[in-house]
């Protein structure tokens, strides 16, 4: 079974920047469309950014021009450079294929806060 771990997410400031990592498990990882999703307190997860095997982006209309997806296929990771952190991004952040499979990782907190 395919596995997701996240890590990198922490305490920022409104306006600071943090690097999030996933390594992902298993041979199939260079041709899954892979995405980070975000799920904030009493709300539903949501896609954030997804990225091609071949590396095509695409990203939510709020998170364009702030957040960067990126993958590396050797190492099986796929990472989102986030810049200009609002409160409004605090929340867990989840790596998953896209669609999702249904089953997820532990997750890693991001807090947005002065």
């Amino acid at each position: 079974q395919v596995q997701f771990v996240e890590s990198g997410g922490g305490l920022v400031q409104p306006g600071g920047s943090l690097r999030l990592s996933c390594a992902v498990s298993g041979s199939i990882f260079s041709i899954l469309v892979m995405g980070w999703y975000r799920q904030a307190p009493g709300k539903q997860r949501e896609l954030v950014a997804s990225i091609t095997g071949r590396g095509t982006t695409t990203y939510a209309d709020s998170e364009k021009g702030r957040f960067t997806i990126s993958r590396d296929n050797a190492k099986n990771t796929v990472y989102l450079q986030m810049n200009s952190l609002k409160p409004e991004d605090t929340a867990v952040y989840y790596c998953n294929a896209v669609p999702d499979w249904g089953y997820w990782g532990p997750g890693t907190q991001v807090a947005v806060s002065s």
